[in-house]
């Protein structure tokens, strides 16, 4: 049984969630192969070949696959898997953006089924994954020759990177589909860490009342070290940008640390933060469902817990 990790990466550097995409493959059992698509991945490459219980590290460095075009990724993937050189058993990628644009068009390639945001293995064709916003946990079972799966990174803690020297070897052909063309991309930039790899995460909710009361969680998330991010009520109300959103429909986050200040804990934002090792809360109503899955809980004005917290650290 081999499997295949589609690598999420920056061309220069690996993505953490593809850590965690290799402890799911490690799992499920068997040699580990990881696919570094782009432009100039040597970086990637270094990183891919050094992660504990990688067998060999394939390689497609082109300009067709410098974006992550999905149209040319899915070629490249669906190729690998039809030419039966190697017979993969499993295809994993991360559930990220770039993943989920990627799988489902494998998927429908190899005319198997998809099985998306896994959080646990239960055996090589048994897993779970949340559904109904996380409230229900669903046991999915699959019968296709090739499992196509997308992996939540919040599920499985990431594999180590020892240092290892796996096999490296150049794929092809190049697939340039031309159904898609890349454009430009404007990236948000920040002094603190992202939100999805931050070890210490700082929320604010509509409580904030506005844009400019974040800049307390600001000042405390920089005493912390600590990432900023946001519930959709407040991004809805337009107090901070999108990218910050913490949620269902946000950013899945599993900090060590996750402060919750103001958020009420709708079930689509506790969707995207309830994995969170500790969870602290602070609003003013003792009635608010956020408490229910705090680790600590302090019904107070934020605007005087949150000042008086940074003050003592």
């Amino acid at each position: 049984m081999t499997i295949l990790v589609i690598a999420e990466h920056t061309h220069a550097a690996l993505g953490g969630s593809t850590l965690n995409t290799v402890a799911a493959a490690q799992q499920i059992g068997g040699e580990i192969h990881v696919l570094v698509a782009g432009l100039g991945v040597e970086g990637a490459v270094a990183a891919a070949r050094g992660v504990d219980g990688v067998a060999k590290v394939l390689v497609a460095d082109n300009a067709a696959y410098a974006h992550h075009l999905p149209e040319n990724l899915a070629a490249l993937v669906t190729g690998l898997v039809i030419d039966q050189t190697v017979i993969y058993s499993h295809v994993l990628a991360p559930a990220t953006a770039n993943g989920k644009n990627l799988l489902p068009r494998v998927a429908a390639a190899l005319d198997v089924d998809q099985i998306s945001e896994i959080i646990s293995v239960e055996s090589p064709d048994t897993f779970k994954r949340p559904i109904y916003a996380g409230n229900a946990i669903a046991t999915v079972q699959s019968n296709a020759a090739i499992k196509v799966i997308t992996v939540r990174a919040t599920g499985f803690d990431a594999v180590a990177s020892v240092g290892g020297a796996a096999a490296v070897e150049a794929v092809g052909p190049v697939f340039n589909a031309g159904l898609s063309a890349f454009v430009g991309e404007t990236l948000a930039t920040s002094d603190r860490p992202e939100l999805t790899a931050a070890k210490i995460v700082v929320s604010g909710g509509r409580g904030m009342q506005n844009g400019d009361n974040f800049k307390h969680l600001y000042s405390l998330a920089d005493k912390l070290g600590a990432g900023v991010g946001a519930s959709r009520a407040a991004v809805d109300a337009g107090f901070v940008a999108n990218d910050m959103q913490v949620g269902q429909t946000g950013k899945i986050v599993a900090p060590q640390l996750y402060i919750a200040v103001g958020i009420s804990g709708a079930i689509q934002h506790l969707a995207g933060m309830k994995d969170s090792k500790v969870i602290v809360a602070i609003n003013k109503d003792e009635e608010a469902p956020i408490f229910q899955v705090a680790d600590y809980g302090l019904v107070a004005d934020l605007f005087d817990a949150v000042p008086e917290l940074e003050q003592h650290l």
